[in-house]
């Protein structure tokens, strides 16, 4: 139709910057940034298989709300982002970094940080581009709309990709 652009057109100006706007966006996203500092670790698991995640999911649940299950999800939503990161955070360190892989909790006041590594040095936290939703890779996405901060450094032969998500209120009295 005269006089409008179409961005879904192949190498059309539009469709370019559309795909360079992306690349930024998804770079942009995932830079590096030093762990936070003041948190206290209260555990840290080695993974060695996807078939583990369960068990992840239910010793973060049990740590945050005191039960391995969601029994109250009107009250539980940040833990379940939380459990929601860690889950993505570490599939991605299981599936695209290399062993050993390790999961750390950690608290300070009302935020929690859930921090992931793999020795795998060489390649930073790499967002989905150019892809097709349904083939998944939207993970590192979630993480960063969901958490309050996030990021990943290099630190002795390993990377740390991490996050942190703020408790409500009334749910950090009844973790404390």
């Amino acid at each position: 139709m005269p006089g409008y652009e179409f961005a879904c057109v192949g190498g059309h100006p539009a469709a370019d910057r559309a795909a360079t706007t992306a690349k930024a966006v998804a770079v942009a996203l995932w830079q590096p940034a030093r762990l936070p500092q003041g948190f206290r670790e209260l555990w840290c698991a080695e993974l060695h298989s996807l078939g583990e995640l369960a068990k992840l999911r239910a010793r973060l649940r049990a740590t945050l709300t005191g039960s391995p299950t969601v029994v109250h999800p009107e009250r539980e939503h940040w833990s379940e982002r939380l459990v929601l990161i860690a889950d993505e955070l570490t599939s991605n360190a299981l599936r695209h970094g290399s062993p050993p892989v390790a999961t750390a909790l950690s608290r300070h006041s009302d935020r929690w940080l859930i921090a992931v590594s793999d020795s795998s040095t060489h390649a930073p936290p790499a967002p989905a581009e150019g892809r097709d939703p349904g083939l998944g890779g939207f993970g590192l996405y979630l993480v960063a709309d969901l958490s309050a901060a996030h990021g990943w450094s290099l630190e002795r032969g390993a990377k740390k990709v991490w996050a942190v998500v703020e408790a409500d209120e009334e749910s950090t009295q009844s973790t404390a």
